[in-house]
């Protein structure tokens, strides 16, 4: 908005002036990228541990999805590889402890498939940090979202999954039942 005022005085000209120099504005910084993370979440202790974070308020990106899963033994190496093929570009296999498995066997189920999982993604060439195993029981809510922060900050680091469709990622979806078997 200008103010007409007679030349003379100078006023006129000096808001003019102020007014072009607000209007100066830094450089838009770069926006930051944002990883798409899918958690996979034992129902028994990883699932009520994220539920209780929510719950507690504590502080983690939103940009996970979360898979509830009835064991963390049950993820197959091929559900990972398909959240990669989906645009992800990280993975998380959350689980039970060792001794606090409902299924007995299901922690270390999920640790041999994650064993074979990571030579797989050797082989796609694909960073480790893209993808993890972590054991978290239900009363460690903090922990998982420390998790949470620190699994987005390494895959920030190592910026977009090189496997996309088409270059592009897809829309992850909110149920498996979504996903279409190729």
């Amino acid at each position: 908005m200008r103010i007409d005022v007679p030349a003379a005085t100078g006023i006129g000209y000096s808001m003019a002036k102020k007014q072009s120099e607000s209007k100066v504005t830094e450089p838009k910084a770069k926006p930051t990228f944002e990883p798409r993370i899918v958690v996979f979440a034992c129902n028994w202790c990883s699932y009520p541990a994220a539920d209780n974070a929510g719950l507690a308020r504590m502080q983690y990106p939103a940009n996970i999805r979360i898979i509830r899963v009835m064991c963390g033994g049950r993820v197959n190496p091929a559900f990972v590889l398909r959240a990669f093929e989906l645009g992800a570009d990280a993975v998380l296999v959350s689980t039970c402890h060792f001794q606090d498995c409902h299924y007995m066997f299901g922690a270390r189920r999920a640790a041999e498939n994650y064993e074979r999982l990571d030579n797989i993604v050797k082989l796609l060439g694909l960073e480790k940090e893209r993808m993890r195993l972590e054991w978290i029981s239900a009363a460690e809510a903090t922990k998982f979202a420390k998790v949470i922060r620190e699994m987005t900050e390494e895959v920030r680091k190592v910026g977009p999954s090189p496997i996309k469709p088409n270059g592009k990622p897809q829309p992850l979806p909110d149920r498996i039942e979504e996903t279409t078997v190729a």
